[in-house]
């Protein structure tokens, strides 16, 4: 649409509904208060509207559609793992996981269909979190709060050390998560970056790969399941440091009613955390 045009429909629009919903700043167009609230229920109503259209067009052969967003955790693998073993998916059914960070996650459940996420934060960010998601409309539910541990090979030179610290880490290869990072400079300052050499990867695949065969690597991770550790040859340890209390979050839409499906994957979730939460290292 031209731009003109599209500034005279803006204008059509705020005189039907009474408000303005857009205001010139210094950095660009931005909503204004109503017209950020104005602005969420359109898209809800919008998508609302290809529901339904979704529901006329569907036949009796069409496949049930379930999406999951979670962060990169092992025990949340296990749960999303033993949720689909309990799916009786002879009645068609098709599932999506989708293994990204908290942005991601969040913008999966506002704007691609998401039915439910996990987002993982650092608890001394937890007012930006809270904040973001009460911006976006999300509800939350505490899965797990915990502390990372340092995870590497049974053959790194400090497997064997009864207890580790920052500084006995800095020789030593970091592995980590390369989208991590928070949108604000002032929130990345509690990363732990303590180490020379870092490695950044994308999936927990090439990561178990690293930590495997690379015995000079490490990386910081929630609780590990022992079976996970022992098939790929690696050993957790406490490592105390600051700002290292974590949570993970289970959120959705505030106006997403849970289904049958969402019950169970929370129910099997929490399995997982119990299971992972009662180990020794």
């Amino acid at each position: 649409m031209a731009q003109p045009n599209l500034s005279k429909a803006i204008k059509e629009l705020e005189k039907e509904v009474g408000f303005v919903i857009f205001k010139r700043t210094a950095t660009g167009v931005k909503p204004t208060e109503d017209g950020a609230e104005f602005l969420y229920h359109a898209k809800n109503i919008t998508n609302q509207l290809s529901a339904v259209k979704r529901i006329s067009q569907r036949t009796g052969s069409e496949k049930l559609k379930y999406k999951i967003s979670i962060p990169r955790g092992s025990y949340i693998a296990d749960g999303f793992t033993s949720f689909v073993s309990e799916l009786k998916l002879e009645k068609g059914m098709e599932v999506t996981v989708n293994e990204t960070n908290d942005i991601g996650t969040i913008s999966n459940i506002v704007d691609h269909g998401y039915n439910i996420g996990i987002i993982r934060y650092q608890v001394v960010n937890e007012d930006y979190y809270l904040t973001m998601l009460k911006n976006n409309h999300l509800t939350s539910e505490t899965l797990w709060e915990f502390e990372y541990v340092v995870v590497m090979s049974k053959e790194h030179p400090l497997a064997d050390k009864e207890e580790i610290s920052i500084d006995d880490l800095k020789d030593y290869t970091k592995i980590t998560h390369g989208d991590i990072d928070l949108p604000h400079d002032k929130y990345n300052k509690v990363r732990k970056h303590n180490s020379r050499n870092v490695i950044y990867v994308y999936e927990r695949g090439s990561q178990f790969d690293l930590l495997a065969n690379v015995p000079t690597t490490y990386m910081w991770v929630s609780p590990i399941p022992q079976r996970l550790l022992d098939k790929n040859k690696l050993v957790q340890k406490v490592c105390k440091a600051d700002n290292n209390l974590y949570k993970d979050v289970i959120i959705f839409r505030e106006d997403y009613r849970l289904n049958e499906y969402d019950i169970l994957f929370q129910k099997k979730l929490y399995e997982a955390k119990v299971e992972v939460s009662t180990q020794n290292y």
